[in-house]
């Protein structure tokens, strides 16, 4: 279902779950607070490559209806043809995974990454590739686009489908983030069409407004309504509505219930 005009009728609800990216220590708190039925949190430091340790509120995550995804470390690079990233990289994969199944995850969220200037980035979709090939997860690893880079895997469209034709077999899903989306220069009003005739499949989205311009490379998030976003809320809404996968905001914590009551309609 495409997005006519950047536009839908006020009346179409979402007919998925709607949350927001959250702190780890008690997420389930945290989503009762700003009216979530979804959460995303970490489970070790984003910025570290320490492996997750046992998370305090497994079992009510496990058991609540909350739907839950995790958000692999930032400084993971799958795509890296440097050995003391890319390794270390595939190894946290598979330790974020295996934590995430324990908190009843419905998928583990990794961006895309890149290979540095002058390096093939055939290379690094190879690296993505050999992921699947060498390691079944407990979760589903939900690949996610990227705001910019020139030899990232996941910016352009031409790239990611490159990608998708390397790892599309194995299940992989896909994560669409809008923020990242607009400042790669994608136009919003087709994005779920242009993606869905790529990988088949949205699993996740993060419903970002941006405090850039099109086509800035610049990953600034900010709220869908009521916040410093360049991004037409009821564009983003769409965007919504036409992937009908479950949404998380990933945007400032002071507007997040704000945000999820204005997807809600």
């Amino acid at each position: 279902m495409g997005v006519v005009g950047g536009r839908y009728p006020r009346a179409m609800e979402l007919a998925t779950r709607v949350g927001a990216h959250v702190p780890d220590d008690d997420p389930l708190t945290t989503a009762g607070e700003v009216g979530a039925d979804a959460v995303q949190f970490f489970l070790a430091d984003p910025q570290g490559w320490k492996k997750p340790q046992p998370h305090p509120h497994a079992e009510e995550l496990v058991a609540s209806d909350v739907e839950v995804f995790i958000h692999s470390p930032y400084v993971l690079n799958v795509a890296s043809l440097n050995n003391r990233i890319r390794i270390p990289s595939r190894k946290g994969v598979t330790q974020h995974a295996e934590a995430a199944a324990t908190v009843g995850a419905r998928g583990l969220v990794v961006h895309g990454g890149h290979v540095r200037k002058g390096e093939d980035p055939a290379e690094g979709i190879a690296n993505w590739r050999k992921l699947f090939e060498r390691t079944t997860f407990d979760v589903p690893i939900l690949i996610e686009n990227t705001a910019g880079g020139d030899a990232a895997m996941a910016r352009d469209l031409d790239m990611l489908a490159r990608l998708w034709d390397a790892v599309g077999e194995f299940g992989a899903g896909f994560c669409l983030d809008t923020c990242h989306a607009h400042a790669a220069g994608w136009d919003l009003t087709t994005v779920v069409d242009d993606v869905m005739a790529i990988t088949g499949r949205i699993d996740l989205v993060h419903l970002n407004n941006s405090r850039d311009e099109a086509g800035s490379q610049r990953d600034r998030h900010a709220n869908v309504v009521g916040g410093a976003g360049t991004i037409d809320a009821e564009v983003l809404r769409a965007v919504a509505l036409a992937a009908q996968a479950p949404v998380i905001v990933e945007t400032p914590p002071d507007g997040q219930r704000d945000d999820i009551g204005y997807l809600r309609g």
